[in-house]
C-alpha cells in the first residue's frame, strides 16, 4: 500500500472521527471548561464598563485632585474638588487591649480613569490611594495565572482526558470499535486518523478558548492602552499563548490516547498523570523532562504570578526550577509526543475486542 493512499486514508478516518468528537454529548463538559475564563473576564468587563458609565456624570478634574497633601482637612478637599461620590464616618473606638483608634472619615473622588480614596483620621488627612477601574497590568497578570493554573493544570488535562481516552476506550465501552478494525486500513493508520481528529479538536477548542479569553481580558480597557500595547507586544503574547495550549493538547493527547489503550480504567491513569505532572517540579531535571507540563510552561509570555514571600516548596511546585528554552521545550514535546505514539501504535497492533471483560 503507497504512501499516499495511507495519508488518504487517515483523512478519511480523521474526518469521521471529528464529527463524533465535536458533537458527542460526551463533549460538551470540555466547551465548558474552555469557556469558564472567557465567561469570568466578560462579567468583569461588563462590570468595570456598567460602572464607568454610571460614573460618567460624576467625573472630578484630576487637577483638583493633585495638590492634596497629608495634614489637610476634609472640608479642605471638599471645598477644592466638590461634592464626592461617597463619604462615609466610622466612630471613634477604644479596643479591649486598651488601644484606641480615633474617628475616621472615607471620601472617595473618581477622576475619569481612577477611584481616588482619602481616609482622614480626627480631621486631617492619613492616607491617600488610587486604583483604576480596570487595571490593565494586574489583568494580564490575572490572566497569565489563569492561564498556568487553570488551562494547563486543569482544563486542557482533563479535556484531553475526556476527548483522547475515549477514542479507543470510549469505543470499546460502546461495542463501535470492531467496526473501524474492519476498515481496510492499517491498525496505525487507524490510531493516527482518530490522534488527528482529538488534536484537532482539542486545538480548536482550548487554543481558541484561550485566545477568546485574552481578547474579552482586554476589551474593557481603554482604546488607548489598548493601541498602545496590541502591536507589541500583545498579539505576540496571543500567540504564544494559543501556541502553548495546542502543544500541551499535543502531549497531553498522545499520552490519554495511550493510556486508554493500554488500561481498561480511566481513573487510575488520569490521577497518577495529575500526580506526576504536578510532582515533576520537584524532582530531578532528567525526570522532570518526562513531563508535558514542564515544555509547556516554557512557552508562556508571561511567567507564573508568585508570591515573593511563598516558601520555597511552594514556589517549585508552581515553576520548573530550570525551565528549558523555547527551542528545546518544542523539540522535546514533539520527542514525548513520538514516543508516546510509538508505544500506542505498538499497544493497538496486540489490541483484542472483547466486550465482555470491558
Amino acid at each position: 500500500m503507497s504512501g499516499a493512499t495511507r495519508l488518504r486514508q487517515t483523512w478519511t478516518i480523521t474526518v469521521l472521527q471529528l464529527r463524533r468528537v465535536f458533537l458527542a454529548r460526551r463533549s460538551l463538559w470540555v466547551y465548558l471548561l474552555a469557556l469558564f475564563p472567557a465567561a469570568a473576564f466578560l462579567i468583569h468587563g461588563i462590570d468595570v464598563v456598567v460602572t464607568r458609565e454610571r460614573l460618567s456624570d460624576q467625573i472630578t478634574a484630576p487637577a483638583l485632585l493633585a495638590d492634596v497633601r497629608e495634614g489637610d482637612s476634609a472640608e479642605e478637599l471638599l471645598a477644592r474638588a466638590g461634592e464626592p461620590l461617597s463619604d462615609r464616618t466610622t466612630p471613634a473606638r477604644t479596643f479591649d487591649n486598651g488601644r484606641e483608634r480615633p474617628e475616621r472619615r472615607y471620601i472617595r473622588y473618581y477622576d475619569g480613569q481612577n477611584r481616588r480614596d482619602f481616609r482622614f483620621e480626627s480631621g486631617e488627612l492619613t492616607r491617600q490611594t488610587s486604583r483604576p477601574l480596570a487595571d490593565f497590568d494586574e489583568d494580564r497578570v490575572v490572566y497569565a495565572g489563569i492561564f498556568q493554573f487553570f488551562y494547563l493544570r486543569l482544563a486542557i488535562f482533563f479535556g484531553c482526558l475526556g476527548i483522547f481516552m475515549n477514542l479507543f476506550r470510549g469505543e470499546m465501552l460502546d461495542k463501535t470499535l470492531h467496526f473501524w478494525f474492519l476498515v481496510p486500513a492499517r491498525r496505525e493508520v487507524l490510531l493516527l486518523g482518530k490522534y488527528l481528529a482529538g488534536l484537532i479538536a482539542s486545538i480548536a477548542i482550548f487554543s481558541l478558548g484561550a485566545a477568546l479569553c485574552y481578547l474579552v481580558m482586554l476589551w474593557p480597557h481603554e482604546a488607548v492602552a489598548r493601541a498602545a500595547f496590541w502591536p507589541d507586544p500583545g498579539l505576540s503574547h496571543l500567540l504564544w499563548y494559543s501556541a502553548a495550549a495546542a502543544l500541551a493538547c499535543l502531549g497531553y493527547g498522545s499520552v490519554f490516547l495511550a493510556a486508554g489503550l493500554l488500561l481498561r480504567n480511566p481513573i487510575i491513569p488520569a490521577v497518577v498523570i495529575l500526580f506526576w505532572e504536578g510532582l515533576n517540579p520537584v524532582l530531578p531535571a532528567l525526570l522532570q523532562k518526562l513531563s508535558v507540563l514542564y515544555y509547556v510552561q516554557a512557552l508562556t509570555p508571561v511567567p507564573t504570578p508568585t508570591d515573593p514571600g511563598a516558601p520555597l516548596l511552594v514556589q517549585l511546585f508552581i515553576a520548573p526550577a530550570a525551565p528549558p528554552t523555547v527551542a528545546r521545550a518544542v523539540f522535546g514535546l514533539l520527542a514525548l509526543t513520538a514516543v508516546v505514539l510509538w508505544v500506542a501504535a505498538l499497544s493497538v497492533r496486540r489490541l483484542e475486542i472483547n466486550y465482555s471483560t470491558d
